[in-house]
């Protein structure tokens, strides 16, 4: 049965799921007697909501910056099932292209479900079917998310408001690309192109079959990454299979940009022959270059213990802003670099710790990229999966010796000396006239400076503040005006606040 998506019931337990998330970001109490859903029950509370909820939760589940631990570990419970479709919703599909079709799905999430089935020719299929009315109810919630969410922005620091804005951002146009299964088909086969020879597998497509509402793969049989018993029983290496996910994340996120940003148990499989399948490219997410090499220089920095360029990395990616003071930014650095130090940090440990650093950057500007907040799930989930089975597990230090290793492709360097070679000798022409016309325009006095996104950002926020205080001091000087006119007898009070708007505008910050 589906909601009334404009239901007041609901829009209330929306707005105060929202009004939660700003009281726990504001670290407040209550605010007109509402007071934030507690933690124990948030889990519930959002998974009532439906699809859209789920899914921002889960991307919230990562940010120890705006919420304590208690609601984090809470945040990060909420699993992607839900009962399946009914018999009268599954008959609005077209199941008769198959010989056979198990109406009973093998797994059952927010956006779709996955059911077993055979081609005429018996070949075995997995079918991936959109739930019945998700992509409206989806659109309206994101509808519902921004008209309150802009209600709240003016209550929000500069910077907290922009973080928030990049994650409901980041989070409305991923999900609207979900329940769209020919884009999942997309990226289905723009992944199998650009990693044919990773050491992953992937589902087989028939295209043939599909539409926006339907996926028809390759049936890929493998046992869930936390299957501990049937991993145990038959023998898997799953050192080995959790070498290859690292590997392949490595290459995804930090040396190709373009990687799955949703490995969780059910969407990671690994076979009899301890090989790795992904499944699910609903959502897959792309790194802009420039911040996958900052990230790259983040790490380093850190790993190295080198001051200069982690704050030049930083700033790059836009996690500290432009005006940060440098004694509260070498506090934090000084703090990072004393985790990556300690060699006998368990995962966990190392986790907790960052969360507590994380939460101590409220008290400075900081705002994480949208990009950043998706490599951060997917590092976290990675690191759950590889502490299930390996003691003391640490995958950012499982991973910083094979990025090292791999630093000049992830700089755009070839693979041979010869093909180096070949493409900066093609580049030459390109240089030599851009160093023409960079000199050029130093002769004729035409250069452009070119400010970063961080420094555009910190510039606005400069100018809107002087605006907003000349506007409301010139306000007060009108109104003092006003008053006189209207009565001659409110001189006394007219002339306090025509002070009042002088002195706001003569020492305004």
């Amino acid at each position: 049965m589906r909601r009334n998506s404009y239901n007041p019931i609901r829009i209330w337990n929306i707005f105060h799921l929202l009004l939660t998330f700003f009281l726990l970001i504001r670290k407040k109490d209550s605010i007109f007697f509402i007071k934030p859903i507690k933690a124990e029950k948030i889990s519930l509370y959002i998974n009532s909501l439906g699809a859209s909820f789920i899914k921002l939760a889960q991307v919230l589940a990562t940010r120890s910056d705006f919420f304590s631990s208690k609601y984090l570990n809470e945040l990060k419970k909420i699993h992607d099932e839900l009962p399946p479709m009914s018999k009268v919703e599954l008959s609005k599909f077209d199941i008769s292209k198959f010989k056979t079709f198990n109406t009973t799905p093998i797994a059952a999430a927010s956006i779709g479900q996955v059911h077993e089935a055979y081609l005429k020719d018996g070949t075995k299929v997995a079918v991936k079917l959109r739930r019945v009315g998700i992509e409206k109810q989806v659109k309206t919630d994101i509808t519902i998310i921004n008209t309150l969410n802009s209600l709240f922005k003016p209550l929000f620091s500069h910077y907290t408001k922009n973080s928030l804005e990049a994650v409901i951002s980041e989070f409305s146009d991923t999900i609207i690309k979900e329940v769209n299964m020919r884009i999942e088909l997309l990226n289905l086969e723009k992944f199998k192109k650009i990693y044919k020879n990773l050491d992953i597998k992937t589902p087989n497509i028939y295209k043939e079959y599909c539409n926006e509402s339907m996926l028809v793969m390759s049936f890929e049989e493998g046992f869930r990454f936390d299957d501990r018993k049937n991993i145990k029983k038959y023998n898997i290496d799953i050192k080995k299979a959790i070498n290859i996910l690292v590997l392949s994340y490595v290459e995804q996120m930090l040396i190709n940009g373009y990687f799955h940003a949703d490995p969780h148990p059910g969407n990671v499989l690994v076979n009899k022959n301890s090989e790795v399948i992904l499944l699910d490219f609903g959502m897959v997410k792309t790194v802009p270059n420039e911040t996958r090499l900052a990230i790259i220089s983040l790490l380093q920095a850190a790993n190295n213990q080198d001051y200069i360029k982690y704050i030049a990395a930083s700033k790059k990616l836009g996690i500290s802003a432009y005006e940060t003071p440098n004694v509260l930014l070498a506090e934090f650095v000084e703090r990072v670099f004393e985790i990556f130090s300690n060699d006998a940090l368990s995962s966990s440990n190392m986790q907790k710790l960052m969360e507590e650093l994380m939460q101590n950057t409220r008290k400075f500007p900081f705002k994480l990229p949208a990009e950043a907040i998706y490599i951060l799930r997917v590092s976290a989930i990675i690191e759950g999966l590889g502490t299930t089975y390996i003691e003391n597990f640490n995958g950012i230090k499982d991973i910083l010796p094979i990025l090292t290793k791999n630093i000049p492709r992830a700089f755009g360097a070839k693979d041979t000396l010869v093909e180096t070679l070949i493409d900066e000798l093609t580049q030459i022409p390109d240089n030599i006239e851009n160093f023409k016309n960079t000199f050029y325009k130093i002769g004729q006095g035409e250069l452009e400076v070119e400010l970063s996104k961080l420094q555009l950002s910190y510039f606005k926020k400069a100018i809107d503040e002087q605006i907003n205080s000349i506007i409301f001091s010139l306000v007060l000087i009108f109104i003092s005006f006003f008053m006189l006119i209207y009565d001659k007898d409110l001189i006394l009070f007219s002339s306090f606040i025509f002070i009042i708007g002088v002195l706001k505008l003569l020492y305004r910050k």
